[in-house]
């Protein structure tokens, strides 16, 4: 599914002339990009139990997750056996952090955020201060729910992996060296940490 953000167009024409690596990898996923679930909480616990899996196994717990319940809203989140939560194969300490969450938009006010009038550190800055969200996941957060167009999660593994294999023939790379590539993206990030993702990993990551 092509992407719902008003720059995505704009970004791969400006990154296909700018960069000669992403000349290559963008025509051939042209048609997935960033599609978000308008939905904070769904967002962040997705990005929750895919934290340090893969985006198959990550979508497989997912599945079982929801399917323990109706619909995964922070009530039904709250009031469920974390027992249940375990047989879907979230770990005890995911189970934590998803509850933890939980319970911050049921009962905290984090569901009233207006985020779109925040920018991107101080989007941070609040969703770090959650236990269990620490950069990586606020930083998908910003790619998926807020569709910000300049985000480079630098913690992504699979980010460096792919930046190894496309710019460095493989050899391992240092942060500072991918984000050193990154400045040619600047200021579509986001739509080149995508296409890079598809260039590993054809399945569309989907928080």
């Amino acid at each position: 599914m092509s992407s719902d953000a008003e720059y995505w167009d704009l970004a791969c024409e400006k990154l296909i002339k700018q960069d000669r690596i992403l000349k290559k990898i963008i025509p051939k996923f042209r048609d997935t990009g960033v599609v978000s679930r308008g939905d904070p909480f769904l967002t962040l616990a997705r990005s929750i139990v895919g934290q340090q899996i893969s985006v198959a196994a990550a979508q497989a717990v997912w599945n079982r997750f929801e399917a323990s319940m109706n619909k995964v809203t922070p009530k039904n989140v709250i009031g469920i056996d974390p027992e249940e939560m375990r047989a879907a194969g979230l770990s005890y300490r995911k189970i934590e952090y998803v509850k933890d969450l939980a319970d911050h938009f049921h009962t905290k006010g984090l569901a009233k955020t207006k985020w779109h009038a925040l920018d991107d550190e101080l989007v941070i800055k609040e969703l770090t201060s959650i236990r269990g969200i620490g950069r990586w996941t606020a930083e998908m957060f910003l790619i998926f729910n807020l569709k910000r167009p300049d985000v480079l999660p630098l913690d992504d593994i699979g980010l460096l992996r792919a930046i190894s294999l496309n710019y460095f023939s493989g050899e391992k790379v240092t942060r500072a060296e991918a984000r050193e590539v990154a400045e040619n993206w600047a200021p579509y990030r986001t739509v080149a940490t995508w296409y890079l993702w598809r260039s590993i990993d054809p399945i569309p990551v989907d928080y």
